[in-house]
């Protein structure tokens, strides 16, 4: 059993010497046998598969924004029902009850969400009642 400092914490400073001179081996090795070709194909940015159209500067509709904060809720929302689930059998029908309650109330949340129009993607549908001539 290590008694000093140095002794306790060796195996972790030989752990990430090893880490290190493994990652600029690699590296190293990479930049000596690499091919270093250069195309104007390859100095594309790459997203996804699909070619670069328009500006980078391109703006979003806040809709896009309000989707992504929804799916952190539910993420959110998933992930307190996991610690839940292990101690089910000690919370017994009061756990039950309040569990119901969050999950009610995050459904009432989602369907306000929805009424509004949040995740309509679609083109926004035109309101009145057409041109007069």
């Amino acid at each position: 059993m290590p008694t000093t400092y140095p002794e306790l914490y060796f195996p972790v400073v030989v752990q990430v010497i090893i880490a290190i001179a493994v990652a600029a081996g690699l590296i190293g090795a990479s930049t000596l046998l690499g091919k270093r070709g250069k195309s104007p194909l390859k100095d594309t940015p790459y997203e996804s598969g699909m070619a670069p159209v328009g500006s980078a500067r391109e703006r979003f509709s806040v809709k896009f924004y309000l989707v992504g904060m929804i799916f952190i809720l539910f993420d959110i929302e998933a992930m307190f029902l996991f610690p839940w689930v292990v101690v089910f059998r000690e919370l017994k029908l009061f756990g039950l009850a309040e569990m119901f309650v969050f999950v009610v109330l995050v459904l009432v949340g989602f369907f306000y969400v929805y009424k509004k129009g949040v995740l309509e993607w679609g083109p926004e549908p035109k309101r009145g009642g057409g041109s007069k001539r």
